[in-house]
């Protein structure tokens, strides 16, 4: 856990991401990069009179001299290394770009969740992003308060054995020494009868095996039930005073996604408590 990318429009929201990564960074260790997207537009005419020019410049020397006092102000007060990154390309590209470059580890971005249509407008980009990388994404909401998380849960009903996902979860919940806890959901309007037993059966048998592949003895492994998905996962989250949501995102087809849409991306709108979204690679 050694590179944090941190992409900022420089709005309060994107600034309370960068904080979540500041002091996370401050733990873990981790370097911090700020990264700022401006896509350059334009057409031809425009481009001929040095309009579009002119304004681009303008544009991108702004977002330069605000990086740059983001960068004096953490490493002054939170003896940081910060790097500072620009790109004229869409939000996706430059974060896949400076990913890259950087041999970055996390990615910590900001959402406004979906109370309205701003919110919706930087919480779908936010959103897009998750389930199209390769690296862990932590969403931090923008009215979340910075706390040492003390409780990391995983929600999945696939019963995660990949080292790349548990491998990455262990971990950073080592270095937070935070509790592993783990819940299994069932829908009480569509899951069969059969499905419910199933997957109780397993919870056991799944605790048994993470208790012993990662030496942790303190794991909970637990089995909620309801009609919506995202209302028993955050009655379960209040009762149980978890500080990290963890969900698995799984590369989805067109037709899968507009049939079956991301339970993660839509977490990712309703969440009060940040969301580590860790992407299944296939190879």
């Amino acid at each position: 856990m050694k590179k944090i990318i941190v992409p900022t429009d420089f709005s309060s929201c994107a600034g309370n991401a960068m904080n979540f990564a500041v002091q996370s960074a401050k733990i873990l260790p981790a370097e911090v990069t700020l990264l700022h997207s401006f896509e350059v537009k334009g057409n031809v005419y425009a481009d001929y009179m040095g309009v579009n020019r002119e304004f681009n410049r303008s544009m991108l020397s702004d977002a330069q001299e605000k990086l740059d006092l983001l960068k004096k102000n953490i490493e002054q007060t939170e003896a940081l290394t910060v790097d500072t990154v620009i790109s004229t390309k869409s939000l996706n590209e430059a974060i896949e770009e400076t990913v890259k470059d950087t041999n970055a580890h996390l990615v910590v971005m900001g959402t406004l969740g979906a109370s309205g249509i701003k919110e919706k407008l930087w919480g779908s980009r936010t959103s897009a992003y998750i389930g199209n990388t390769d690296v862990p994404v932590m969403v931090v909401p923008n009215e979340y308060e910075w706390k040492k998380p003390q409780k990391i849960l995983l929600a999945t009903n696939h019963f995660e054995k990949d080292p790349a996902i548990l491998d990455f979860l262990f971990e950073l919940a080592g270095l937070y020494m935070a509790q592993v806890q783990v819940v299994v959901f069932s829908d009480e309007t569509f899951d069969k009868a059969r499905k419910f037993v199933e997957r109780n059966n397993e919870i056991p048998l799944y605790e048994k095996f993470l208790k012993e592949e990662y030496n942790e003895k303190t794991i909970i492994t637990s089995h909620i039930c309801g009609e919506g998905f995202e209302k028993a996962l955050q009655e379960f989250i209040s009762e149980n005073d978890i500080d990290i949501l963890t969900m698995v995102t799984y590369q989805r087809n067109f037709w899968e996604s507009i049939f079956h849409p991301s339970k993660t991306k839509r977490m990712s709108y309703h969440t009060n408590i940040p969301l580590l979204a860790i992407p299944i690679i296939k190879n």
